[in-house]
């Protein structure tokens, strides 16, 4: 049976143009790195290259035949270039992963600022980042660190919801309300459907003192899953208080 998504390595896309005009026009070519992957029988993903050959950035889905027409495998690209980089990523992302764990939080930081200079826009040491300063209540670095996050929607995507929803539980936990609201509502944009992002929005709802909204908001939990019994205790909870 096949196995997808899977990695197919680094490839390259060529394209010709034209610099100069009438008589001085000469044709250029502009030569491009892209990571690619499999993701079904008939269908391919390309992202492109960043200045440290690491995938970042926009993916785009392609058939099979506009891929294997338009791109060129590179596999001494792949080997030379990007699959040192996104092993030295890795690491650096582990290393801050263990150093929060661990409760060191300046390491943890130098960890992920690291692994973020290679890649600006990796979701993992973006959380991990913000994960840090939700916990040294650094609000102004936190902020940045969250409008990355939601120029991302790849972040709240299924592929992520582990680390979404530890995210979203610390920006609750420190009392970072309206960035966590502002966090949910993003991802509610995304897929509407999931009954436990409600849930959390609710409780921050709750914490803020805001009981109209944390009652919308389990309603809404419980229209998608009426058998969710945390939302139906929530609930009554707040009828009781009301």
């Amino acid at each position: 049976m096949d196995n997808f998504p899977a990695i197919l390595g680094v490839y390259s896309l060529q394209l010709d143009s034209d610099i100069g005009t009438g008589g001085t026009t000469s044709r250029h070519d502009n030569v491009t790195y892209w990571y690619a992957r499999q993701l079904s029988q008939k269908e391919f993903e390309v992202q492109p290259l960043n200045a440290h050959h690491v995938p970042s950035g926009v993916r785009s889905v392609l058939t099979e035949m506009n891929f294997l027409r338009q791109y060129t495998p590179e596999p001494s690209y792949y080997r030379i270039h990007t699959v040192p980089a996104l092993e030295t990523l890795k690491r650096k992302i582990l290393m801050g992963q263990e150093a929060f764990a661990s409760g060191d939080l300046n390491e943890a930081e130098r960890q992920f600022i690291k692994a973020l200079m290679i890649d600006d826009k990796n979701i993992d040491a973006n959380y991990g980042l913000g994960e840090v300063y939700s916990q040294q209540k650094d609000f102004e670095k936190l902020k940045t660190v969250l409008d990355t996050l939601l120029g991302l929607d790849e972040a709240f995507t299924y592929e992520y919801r582990q680390k979404f929803n530890q995210f979203g539980i610390s920006l609750r936990k420190n009392g970072h309300y309206d960035e966590s609201i502002r966090y949910y509502e993003k991802s509610l944009e995304i897929v509407d459907s999931d009954e436990n992002v409600y849930f959390n929005l609710a409780r921050v709802y709750f914490e803020k003192g805001q009981n109209e909204l944390c009652v919308g908001s389990l309603e809404a939990a419980l229209a998608l899953n009426p058998g969710f019994i945390e939302a139906q205790k929530f609930l009554k909870y707040c009828s009781k208080q009301a």
